[in-house]
């Protein structure tokens, strides 16, 4: 724990539910999207987290259905005026920043991420001015501002192999803002990491003992964990990696059945990939556990067909995302980093 922001104390208010449509009201939306997609040269981009009906709208419509790095690439190479961005904020200035000539748009500038909330900038500054030392990582799950501060921006699909060549070259590093997924790293790699203590809300509620327990139901189940989960749900795991990975994992794996430690959302993508497996839940209630969130992010709920229509109708302060170009420019450095990093991965 660090003298910064006390994470124990922090609790995020959640934003309401988009209202339920009938099955006409979402043909209506549906169909008025696709319309306005076309008018308006855009291309949709969704988060493997958001509802499937919003994935399938991105498939159907030409954009793609990714993890926030794959949804980076996108954007910077489609050719489309307009992204419109279904996921939480950051993915939505993570867009802009590498297309500042394109106009991008989100059903809501609301849905925020947990993990971004608890990075507020200034005092994430002070803990890297405290430590000059030390090259700064952050997580894709940051404001525009926090990644400015960065030498690095990482995604979980990238983030092993990005801290073990930094360890190569003799770096100690900061790592932010989650600490589950940044005390995973340190484990993989032996690395000199400190950790700024945030966390995700979903991951952070999946639980040791009510896991064993869905695994004692299911025991020729594989377990696939997210490592933004805590360690001891990680242990558990036959396959831990991120979105992009899991998916893959759950393609891979001998297993018929498997047991998914984390956004539900991401069970569309994944139940395309082996429609022959049975997926279950981790479970997120048990001893402990609060199930405030039960597996599934509120503010990626946010993005419903109705928020999307109104984003495209609409756009101005509500739904454009905007970054001011000095902040823009310290915050391509760290990302072009990634990029270029992931690129010589591949």
């Amino acid at each position: 724990m660090n003298q910064y922001i006390d994470f124990n104390s922090t609790i995020y208010p959640f934003p309401p539910k988009p209202a339920l449509l009938s099955k006409d009201e979402k043909k209506h939306c549906r169909e008025k999207i696709k319309r306005l997609l076309k008018q308006q040269d855009a291309v949709m981009v969704a988060h493997y987290y958001t509802d499937p009906e919003i994935q399938s709208l991105a498939e159907e419509t030409g954009g793609c259905v990714a993890d926030s790095l794959e949804m980076a690439r996108f954007g910077n190479k489609h050719s489309a005026s307009t992204l419109l961005v279904a996921g939480v904020r950051f993915m939505g200035e993570t867009a802009k920043i590498l297309n500042p000539e394109k106009r991008v748009l989100m059903p809501t500038l609301e849905a925020e991420c947990s993990l971004d909330l608890g990075c507020p900038e200034k005092e994430f500054t002070q803990f890297c001015d405290d430590h000059p030392d030390r090259t700064v990582v952050v997580y894709a799950n940051t404001s525009a501002a926090v990644k400015a501060r960065a030498d690095w921006v990482v995604t979980s699909s990238i983030a092993v192999e990005l801290i073990d060549y930094l360890d190569s070259q003799g770096k100690k590093i900061i790592w932010a803002p989650d600490r589950h997924l940044g005390n995973y790293v340190r484990k993989q790699t032996g690395a000199d990491i400190l950790c700024w203590q945030g966390a995700c809300i979903v991951h952070d509620e999946f639980k040791t003992q009510a896991l064993i327990r869905v695994k004692g139901l299911h025991p020729d189940a594989a377990v696939l964990v997210h490592p933004e989960s805590p360690q001891a749900v990680i242990d558990l795991a036959d396959a831990v990696g991120s979105t992009s990975q899991l998916i893959k994992a759950a393609q891979s794996l001998p297993h018929q059945k498997l047991i998914v430690a984390t956004d539900k959302g991401i069970f569309y993508k994944m139940q395309q990939a082996c429609p022959e497996k049975q997926l279950f839940e981790a479970p997120t209630a048990g001893e402990g556990a609060s199930c405030r969130s039960c597996a599934h992010c509120p503010w990626m709920a946010m993005n419903g067909l109705q928020a999307i229509v109104q984003g495209l109708e609409r756009g101005g302060e509500q739904h454009e995302i905007w970054v001011e170009k000095e902040l823009r420019e310290k915050a391509l450095i760290p990302l072009n980093r990634m990029l270029d990093f992931a690129t010589q991965l591949k």
